[in-house]
């Protein structure tokens, strides 16, 4: 993707794939466009407030037309306790498309992913690569 737009334009095309349940790992650098891309996909699926990174708050929640999605940051997130005590897992419900940035930081403790997302920084753009993680996720990425 050679800038910001590409990705705004890949997200709208995501937005009208997606389903309800769907568990969406984002991963790539600090930088890398994950937050541009939620952005986008929220703005695609007609979302029109602020769109906030979750870095310190961990997880911003948004209300579609079709569903709820759930947007985590888990970048500062450290331990299982923290996990427990955030209430999280109440999150994965099966109805909520869950965003999630940094899911290794809660390696062992989030839901499988059906779809994992990776954004690299090149010297010109980004690179994007998509995985099925699972049937749901397969059905997804054949929408787009």
């Amino acid at each position: 993707m050679p800038d910001e737009s590409a990705t705004v334009n890949f997200a709208a095309r995501l937005a009208s794939a997606l389903k309800p349940g769907l568990m969406i790992y984002l991963q790539g650098d600090l930088g890398a466009g994950k937050t541009t891309l939620v952005r986008g996909l929220l703005r695609a699926l007609g979302h029109g407030g602020k769109v906030k990174s979750p870095t310190y708050t961990l997880l911003e929640h948004y209300t579609t037309g079709d569903f709820d999605l759930c947007h985590f940051d888990l970048y500062r997130f450290r331990d299982a306790e923290e996990w427990e005590s955030s209430g999280f897992r109440d999150e994965f419900d099966g109805h909520k498309v869950c965003l999630v940035e940094w899911p290794q930081q809660a390696a062992g403790l989030l839901p499988a992913a059906d779809i994992t997302l990776t954004l690299a920084i090149l010297p010109e753009g980004r690179m994007l690569t998509l995985r099925a993680d699972s049937t749901t996720g397969q059905e997804c990425l054949n929408d787009l």
